[in-house]
């Protein structure tokens, strides 16, 4: 049975927004959400929107519907995992009533995955389970599509070999670099509007201003390393090499270890893997047909958040985590 919702209900689904970038801040997440509704708005697919919607909400249902912690639901710590994946789903699925299903029992899984993830890593290892829910749960039914004669495969195509990738990519003018960088950030909820990850970046700055720095420069150490290593063009240019490392160098920088000047050459190697890591997770899925997501960043910040005996951690727990000012 559903308990009694608080009366913040809709302040705690807002904060589930923000958590996507750490932070427990109402608006913080009304940026995020305005900045998912405006880049409906110029590419016309409004499921996106209605998907985050559904998602932030059935995930922060479903954390009162298993009997979980007020204070961490009531921090947006259900809702950020779901809030992905209802945008996801509708990016890569064809609209209908099947996938609608899907992003509610995406989103609702999700929750479920959080406590079960939150119960192995961060207990036992000592390290949040962060979007690892969002990645797993989306995982599964972006492949089980394959099998589903009734869920309508829209932006993920057939499943295929790793492509061949241009040499060196082209140079970038000063102007499009620029807008790269909030690409990058923007790709977090898998948008493609330079002007949605200024929006991002606004409502970091409302609730942290280091967060906010750190997510710029993520997402220039991002491009930096991406046109080095001769990534596909086309691929930094839609802010693809972008997203993960941003949230590593928010997470690494900021949000898990206490920050220092060592701990942000540490967040600085960090980056720069996550962009390896991203090449390399772009390789061993695409056979499967199915995008990386945030693993890239799970990955890196859970190897970078493992060491402890030099550097400082923040607290993992749902519960200790939403305590911390500078979010999840």
């Amino acid at each position: 049975m559903f308990k009694r919702l608080p009366d913040n209900f809709a302040t705690s689904c807002l904060r589930g927004s923000g958590q996507v970038f750490f932070q427990e801040n109402a608006a913080t997440g009304a940026c995020f959400l305005l900045a998912i509704f405006y880049a409906s708005y110029a590419g016309g697919q409004w499921s996106t929107s209605i998907g985050a919607l559904i998602g932030l909400v059935v995930s922060t249902l479903t954390a009162y519907a298993i009997d979980r912690r007020d204070n961490a639901i009531g921090a947006g710590m259900y809702g950020f995992n779901g809030i992905l994946v209802g945008v996801a789903v509708p990016t890569f699925l064809v609209a209908g009533p099947v996938m609608w299903f899907y992003v509610v029992v995406g989103a609702a899984v999700s929750t479920v995955v959080m406590d079960a993830m939150t119960n192995v890593v961060s207990k036992n290892w000592g390290v949040a389970a962060s979007t690892g829910p969002f990645v797993l749960t989306t995982w599964m039914l972006m492949l089980a599509a394959y099998s589903f004669a009734n869920v309508g495969i829209g932006g993920m195509g057939p499943p295929r070999i790793a492509h061949e990738i241009a040499v060196a990519a082209p140079g970038i003018e000063p102007g499009e670099a620029v807008a790269i960088v909030f690409r990058n950030i923007a790709q977090v909820f898998l948008l493609g509007s330079a002007v949605s990850g200024v929006l991002i970046v606004i409502g970091l700055l409302i609730s942290s201003i280091p967060a906010a720095v750190a997510a710029i420069c993520g997402s220039i150490i991002a491009l930096a390393g991406a046109l080095w290593f001769g990534a596909d063009p086309a691929s930094i240019k839609a802010g693809m090499y972008g997203f993960s490392p941003v949230l590593t160098a928010i997470a690494i920088a900021v949000v898990f270890i206490k920050s220092s000047a060592k701990v942000a050459l540490f967040a600085l190697l960090a980056t720069i893997f996550t962009v390896i890591a991203q090449g390399a997770m772009d390789a061993l899925m695409s056979p499967f047909g199915i995008p990386t997501f945030t693993a890239p960043y799970v990955l890196a910040m859970w190897l970078f958040t493992l060491p402890k005996q030099a550097l400082v951690p923040h607290p993992h727990s749902p519960d200790a985590r939403s305590k911390l000012s500078t979010g999840s």
